[in-house]
């Protein structure tokens, strides 16, 4: 139950946008345990000098092709599962995009399963199977 705010600089077409969230959802299916229908995405777009990064910090060097992904999942994965989703990622998006890995950064936050609402005011699903 993943949610995946991606920021990046404004003035990439709609078709770009969209096969960088598939990109995105793709690598979350593909290897960090995401069921395919499991798809809640939303796409900030920044003005220039809205998004202000380190072109050298821990990576780089970072372009205006800058792409940040912040994923609030649901549970902790292994170390081994969550590298293996950043080399998913980084591979899928430069293959499809272009985007060079280094342009890529990620930001995982794990919350309790009673803190989602998916509809209607309820509390996620999965509490009342684990309660059982």
């Amino acid at each position: 139950m993943p949610l995946a705010r991606i920021s990046l600089n404004r003035g990439k077409t709609p078709e770009y946008l969209q096969r960088l969230a598939q990109g995105v959802h793709e690598a979350l299916v593909a290897a960090f345990e995401v069921p395919a229908t499991d798809r809640f995405q939303v796409i900030h777009q920044h003005d220039a000098g809205e998004l202000i990064v380190d072109a050298q910090y821990l990576g780089g060097p970072r372009s205006a092709n800058f792409v940040l992904i912040a994923i609030t999942a649901g549970r902790t994965r292994s170390v081994e599962v969550t590298q293996g989703f950043y080399q998913a990622l980084v591979a899928g998006l430069h293959e499809v995009l272009g985007i060079d890995p280094e342009d890529v950064m990620v930001i995982i936050t794990t919350t309790a399963a009673h803190e989602w609402s998916f509809a209607g005011g309820r509390v996620n699903p999965a509490v009342k199977a684990l309660a059982s």
